[in-house]
Order: C-alpha cells, then sequence, then structure tokens
C-alpha cells in the first residue's frame, strides 16, 4: 500500500507540472476570446483562480489523499470541467476551442488512456453545459488574428512539455525494466549471477565453443563442510562465509568470467578461451584466498574449497553434459578428502578418471 501511494503522489507531481504549464499558456488563447464578449469581472477573477490558485489546490488534494492516484484523476476531470466552460464561455470559436479541448484530450490520454480521455469527454460536456446555462453564450463561428496568434503558444510549447514528461517517463520505465532484469538474474544474497541465469549463459558458452573452435574451462566450487559452519557458527556466520566467497569470485577472476552461485554453498564459474592448465592456476589462487579468510569473531574458522573443473571438447553433446564432468569431478575432490582441484579429463580418449591436483591447506 505504502509502494501505491508513493506511485500515486509521484503521478501526482507530474500532472503537476503539465497542469501549470497547460493552464498558464491556455488562458492566452482563452483570454484573446474572451475579451471581446466583454464578460464579467468575476470571469476573469474566476480564470485567475483556474491559473494560479487551481494547481496548487490540486496538489494538495493528492498529497493529503489516502489515495493519491485517485484523488489525481479526480483532479484531471476537474480539469476538463474547466476546460468545457471555458470553451461555452468563449461562445465555441472554433479555434481557440477545438486548441483548448485537444490540449485536454492530450493530458488525460497521457495520464490516463483511452478510459480517462472518454471520461473527460463527459466531464468537458458537463462544463459546457454549466457555462451555457450561465451566459447563454452566443456561437462566434469566426477567429480573429489575435486568437490565432494567442492559441499559437498552445500549439507550440505545450505538445513539447507533454512530450517532454512523456520521455522522461519512458525512461525511468526503462531504468527501472533493467533493475528488474538484473535483480531477475542475479543472487540476493551474495550478489552472484543466479543459478537459472548461469545455466543460460553456459549454454550459450557451449555454442560459442562449438561455433568458434575455442576453449573454455567451467568449474563448481563446493565450500567444505558449510553445514558443519552452520551448525557450529550460526547461520549469520554462514552468509559471511558465502560473502566473503563470491567478494573472492570478484576479486580473482577476469572481467569476463562468469561467476554464480549454483546453490546453497556451491558455486559456479565460466572461465571462457582459458586452458585447463590456466583455469587451474586461476582457481589455486582462489582457494589461496579464501582459506586465508579470518574473522577476528571467530578464531577457529576455517575455510578450504573442493572444486571440479571441466574443459570443452567436441565431443560433448550439449551443455548438460559439460556440466555433468565439471560436476563427477566436484564429487572426486570432495570424496578424495576435499581441499583440492580435480579437473575431468579433456578428451573421452584418455577417461581412465579425472586428473587430481591437491591444494595445500595454509
Amino acid at each position: 500500500m505504502k509502494n501505491y501511494e508513493g506511485k500515486g503522489l509521484s503521478f501526482a507531481k507530474r500532472i503537476y507540472w503539465s497542469r501549470s504549464a497547460g493552464v498558464s499558456i491556455g488562458c492566452i488563447s482563452v483570454a484573446a476570446s474572451l475579451y471581446p464578449l466583454n464578460p464579467p469581472a468575476w470571469i476573469w477573477a474566476l480564470m485567475v483562480c483556474n491559473v494560479l490558485i487551481w494547481p496548487q489546490v490540486a496538489l494538495r488534494l493528492a498529497q493529503r489523499s489516502t489515495q493519491p492516484y485517485q484523488a489525481e484523476r479526480r483532479n484531471i476531470l476537474c480539469d476538463s470541467v474547466a476546460g468545457g466552460f471555458w470553451a461555452a464561455s468563449m461562445g465555441f470559436s472554433p479555434l481557440p476551442t477545438v486548441t483548448v479541448l485537444a490540449m485536454m484530450g492530450m493530458h488525460n490520454i497521457a495520464a490516463g488512456g483511452q478510459r480517462l480521455f472518454l471520461l473527460g469527454c463527459i466531464a468537458q460536456a458537463v462544463g459546457a453545459l454549466i457555462a451555457t446555462l450561465l451566459f447563454s453564450p452566443s456561437f462566434v463561428p469566426e477567429s480573429t488574428t489575435l486568437q490565432l496568434y494567442a492559441c499559437l503558444p498552445v500549439l507550440v510549447i505545450y505538445p513539447l512539455v507533454v512530450g517532454h514528461a512523456s520521455y522522461q517517463l519512458a525512461v525511468k520505465l526503462s531504468e527501472h525494466k533493467h533493475i528488474l532484469s538484473k535483480l531477475s538474474r542475479t543472487d540476493s544474497l551474495t550478489g552472484l549471477i543466479n543459478h537459472g541465469s548461469w545455466k543460460d549463459l553456459l549454454q550459450l558458452e557451449f555454442g560459442n565453443c562449438q561455433t568458434l573452435s575455442r576453449q573454455t574451462t567451467v568449474a563448481l566450487i563446493d565450500i567444505d563442510h558449510f553445514k558443519s559452519i552452520n551448525d557450529t557458527h550460526g547461520h549469520i556466520a554462514g552468509d559471511a562465509v558465502l560473502k566473503q566467497m563470491s567478494a573472492a569470485l570478484v576479486a580473482n577472476l577476469r572481467e569476463a568470467d562468469l561467476a554464480g552461485r549454483y546453490g546453497g554453498d556451491e558455486f559456479c564459474v565460466i572461465l571462457p578461451n582459458t586452458s585447463l592448465d590456466l583455469a587451474l592456476e586461476i582457481l589455486e589462487r582462489l582457494n589461496h584466498e579464501v582459506s586465508n579468510y579470518h574473522d577476528a569473531t571467530l578464531p577457529d574458522l576455517k575455510i578450504s574449497l573442493s572444486i571440479g573443473v571441466a574443459t570443452y571438447h567436441p565431443c560433448l553433446s550439449d551443455a548438460a553434459a559439460w556440466l555433468n564432468e565439471a560436476d563427477k569431478a566436484l564429487y572426486m575432490a570432495k570424496s578424495t578428502g576435499r581441499n583440492r582441484i580435480c579437473a575431468a579429463q579433456p578428451t573421452p580418449a584418455a577417461n581412465d578418471g579425472p586428473l587430481d591436483m591437491e591444494v595445500s591447506a595454509s
């Protein structure tokens, strides 16, 4: 509800500026049409209130309402009633009437679409009826040169105001869409790519390896005895370890590498254009940094990693088979003592078992 109210207040503020610009510019054409008709003084006073006071009142009404969005839509219908009133007061002089009502229609469509436009047309008819009952104005079929020049600011400036406001809104929507898209692809705790997005990227990289014949390595990383860390030191300490792990990945991987959280205490990495030897070097450096992690409040906390590595080769049938090789290598690292890197054989011809490379504990 608070979020909805916030959006309503933002909407009211945007309408405030376009309303202020519209009534300020529109009053020029209305005044030019009313002047030859010698209206009573209170009509001029009413116009001044419409220009100077009404935008402020409308904004306050929206701000003080428990439903700002609905309050502002009612304010827009009041604008439409005023527009119909001034059109009838001018004797429905063609050029200024069409100019004012078209400006209102543009405003209503921009603010609320077709439904608000139709409601606005009804409100304009009500306003015109009120003015007709008050004045019984005569129809003025001709437009003067003064009216022509008085309508030019409305025809030129107001569309620019509405266009600018629409552009600003489109930019904000694009930014929000980008943020939402990023959030949908990001793990909330670590800030890394989430499981689903990483697998999508792996599929793309598999296609690149097939078409470009390039060498790429993937790695699955498991924090050793992470459940024990949670059980012994608590989940807050466990979350701190996961964050430290993600920070170490960001610090030790290259800009082109893609790190993600695969789930729980397991992480995943794509190392494009990377041979097995270079991948092992990068991952050794990563494990060394993680093993040096120190928490002053938990001096006995030690961290190590088990890592399974698989390099692309043409005999892989799909990305799932590639990931499966890395998973088998990770299983080997965990089952043979942990705190080590195991690499799957780079070619099926030498499928006697994974290569094993133990990382010394620090």
